[in-house]
């Protein structure tokens, strides 16, 4: 029989066990802990940061490009994304994140960006996610637009950066504001870049590699485990006034940023100087571009080139398309702008988009009488250079002296000016004739203009997306504006022209839509010219594949005539120039001959008179060699042809 157990000893030996399974498990704990202190756990391994690129043309992509390898040769360690790849739910794992994004139409993402965009915007206003989504995130972007958007202007990486600090990111460095068009992009994000890797290895001792930042280590290196509650570090002192950052600090204690030194532009002198209340459309930025790329400036808004085809046919090497198309004389004309600013930002572009652009004229205006004064004196000491060159006619540099024609297409959009027509009417005093390209986004302005030799208008695109994607215009309403340009050219009674460059791959397949566009704007001519490549740049990725040969203007031009129904013929070609020209048969082909050429004191007489007239008053028969099909190819037999001997290594 067992011996009986009194329920106060019971009592006290349940009381005994439980206070010594307490003690330990608590002793456990604690030699857990001391253990991992003593054996200092290797440091995590590095973490890297994630380096978006949000980009339309490849800018925002190239710029983040050189980004990386900036990071990289600080031994920072960043993965380049491409968002359009990325899962944007995996955004809050992110410890650091920078971002160079691009702002598109109507203050648009890019494609590439817009589905992360689009999360971050909704995750921001959705009350369900809460402001504590990103806490463990630090961020910075910069942003590249154009001021000449207005409101829009780098709104995406503005965006950006309030709805991350939204969802409870912290912004590192106050979002950095490129402008493409002001000539610096490349120093304002160099200065930019340079902040970024200043900013993360100064606190490479805090956040260890990347230096560290994501690693969960304290400032003594201890580990702490997060279930410990007896060995909670409290950090209450906030830095206690230490002189030390913390990286979550950054925002709220970087210096301002400078105009100068981040190229933030205070308070939108979006082009220059203000000057009597008026900004300077040439900042000096842009006017060190132009001038490397042989412009001479005039004034504060207009510039004057020497054509390649002027210092051609000095040496009587041949003349440009508008010498076999119109018979103009390529060593006496003159290439000019009143306005070097423009409204679109053309993916062929060979300017290269070192213009300004814009939507109206905001600048300081200079009078036309100057600008053409300058103009002529700016281009015959260009001329006199020409003087002792190899191959220089005597006869020809003295006739290029005194210039007869102006092509009023040498960047930007001359019709914006607001003294064109008095700019015209001063060329024509001089029996100078006018050639003026405008971009079709201006209709009011082509209605009030005078009467000028050939009003071009380009039409670069045959639909509404097509010429969004091509042209790239700074208007909402561009279509509606380029429709309105079309049949405001239709109501002239001079010659005009649609002029198409054709971008292989991009616009040479809509040949109906091209003809849809014949009945608007009637015009007199339609050029089709292939584009020019002129190189890749970080705002155009156009490459040789993308120009046509001339037997592909050829096609796509008969094509075009095929579908008029006999209303338009191909009349003439330059072969060189890749360029054909198209020309209404009831108005221009008289008796089987094509009368496409000007006769320009005729059309000087004609303005002289104050009587209104029409293109037929004042148009000249087409030599034959200059005509469609010809052998010539459009190539002045009067001309000697020119061309450069190639030498190869292995040729003997």
């Amino acid at each position: 029989m067992s011996p009986s157990i009194s329920p106060v000893r019971i009592t006290l030996l349940t009381l005994v066990s439980a206070t010594t399974l307490f003690l330990f498990y608590k002793s456990r704990r604690r030699l857990l802990h001391r253990l991992k202190v003593l054996t200092a756990r290797p440091p995590a391994p590095p973490h890297k940061g994630k380096l978006f690129f949000i980009s339309q043309t490849s800018t925002s992509k190239t710029l983040a490009q050189r980004l990386h390898k900036l990071l990289a040769q600080n031994d920072l360690p960043f993965d380049l994304v491409d968002p359009k790849d990325y899962e944007p739910e995996d955004f809050c794992k992110e410890s650091l994140v920078l971002v160079v994004a691009s702002t598109w139409e109507n203050g648009e993402p890019p494609e590439n960006g817009a589905f992360l965009v689009n999360w971050v915007n909704e995750s921001a206003e959705d009350f369900r996610v809460g402001a504590a989504l990103l806490d463990k995130c630090k961020f910075a972007v910069f942003g590249v637009g154009s001021r000449a958007y207005g409101d829009s202007f780098n709104a995406v990486a503005k965006g950006l950066s309030e709805k991350l600090r939204k969802l409870g990111g912290k912004e590192v460095l106050g979002v950095c504001e490129g402008d493409v068009d002001e000539g610096d992009l490349d120093k304002v994000f160099d200065e930019w870049s340079g902040k970024v890797v200043e900013v993360l290895k100064e606190n490479s001792g805090k956040y260890g590699n990347l230096n560290g930042i994501g690693n969960e280590a304290s400032d003594g290196g201890e580990y702490v485990d997060d279930d410990d509650e007896d060995y909670d570090d409290d950090d209450d002192d906030d830095n206690g006034g230490s002189d030390i950052v913390d990286l979550e600090d950054l925002a709220g204690k970087v210096p301002p940023r400078k105009k100068e030194t981040l190229g933030a532009k205070v308070n939108g002198a979006i082009n220059g100087d203000v000057l009597n209340g008026k900004k300077e459309m040439v900042t000096p930025v842009i006017r060190t571009n132009l001038e490397k790329q042989g412009y001479k400036i005039i004034g504060s808004h207009s510039g004057v080139k020497l054509c390649r085809w002027t210092k051609s046919q000095l040496r009587g090497r041949g003349g440009c398309y508008k010498h076999s198309f119109y018979g103009i004389e390529s060593h006496r004309c003159m290439e000019a702008t009143p306005s070097l600013a423009c409204a679109n930002k053309c993916v062929f572009c060979w300017r290269h988009h070192t213009n300004p652009v814009g939507k109206s004229w905001q600048w300081k205006m200079d009078d036309p009488l100057e600008i053409v004064e300058t103009a002529i004196d700016l281009h015959t000491k260009m001329i006199k250079q020409m003087k002792g060159v190899p191959g220089v006619k005597a006869e020809r540099l003295s006739e290029g002296l005194a210039p007869r024609h102006c092509a009023l297409s040498l960047v930007g959009e001359p019709i914006m000016y607001p003294e064109i027509n008095s700019l015209v009417d001063e060329l024509h005093k001089r029996r100078i004739s006018t050639f003026l390209v405008t971009n079709a986004q201006f209709p009011e302005k082509i209605k009030s203009l005078k009467p000028i030799t050939q009003l071009y208008v380009s039409v670069d695109a045959a639909t509404k997306d097509s010429l969004k994607a091509i042209d790239r215009p700074l208007f909402g309403d561009f279509w509606e504006r380029f429709v309105d340009s079309l049949k405001a050219l239709k109501e002239k009674q001079q010659r005009t022209v649609y002029r198409l460059t054709l971008v292989k791959g991009w616009n040479t397949e809509d040949i109906d839509d091209y003809y849809n566009l014949f009945s608007i704007g009637n015009p007199d001519f339609i050029e089709i010219k292939g584009v020019t490549y002129c190189g890749s740049t970080a705002t155009s990725k156009l490459t040789m594949e993308n120009v046509p040969w001339h037997t592909d203007v050829k096609e796509f031009s008969e094509a075009l005539c095929k579908r008029s129904n006999g209303e338009y013929e191909v009349a003439c070609e330059h072969a060189h120039s890749c360029c054909v020209l198209l020309a209404r048969v009831d108005k221009f082909k008289v008796d089987g001959q094509w009368y496409t050429w000007i006769d320009y004191e005729k059309f000087h007489d004609l303005v002289a008179s104050g009587k209104s007239f029409t293109s037929k008053d004042y148009m000249a028969p087409t030599p034959t060699w200059a005509v469609y099909g010809a052998e010539e190819g459009g190539f002045d037999p009067e001309q000697t042809r020119y061309k450069k001997e190639r030498h190869h290594k292995n040729s003997r």
